[in-house]
């Protein structure tokens, strides 16, 4: 488990951002939300601009965490598929939050150009 900040204003959110922090982090938790159950191909054909060794890395670092559930399958080829687990359910307010914020700066964004 991450180590927890006891320290001054800011820390909840030190807290938070120890989990999601990395740069794909907060992006793979948005699809495995998206779809309950992907495997490590459809997860790369999700994020074609993430090369396969930083994607292997993000996934064993959520699951090092406890925010996703890793199940492989003993079948040829081996068949890898990642959930979200109960422990990393809770961080769905969180993204849901980004994709809100997301979706109104890209409206906003789009607003500003129409009028230029």
């Amino acid at each position: 488990m991450k180590k927890l900040y006891d320290c001054d204003l800011g820390c909840p959110v030190q807290n938070t951002l120890q989990f999601i922090s990395a740069k794909w982090k907060s992006v793979i938790l948005y699809h495995l939300f998206q779809n309950g159950v992907l495997r490590f191909s459809e997860l790369q054909k999700k994020l074609p601009y993430v090369s396969k060794r930083m994607l292997a890395k993000q996934l064993s670092e959520l699951e090092n965490d406890g925010i996703i559930d890793k199940q492989i399958y003993p079948v040829i080829p081996i068949k890898t598929e990642y959930r979200i687990s109960s422990f990393g359910s809770t961080l769905y307010p969180v993204i849901q939050s980004m994709v809100i914020w997301g979706d109104n700066y890209t409206k906003e964004t789009k607003q500003k150009e129409s009028q230029n």
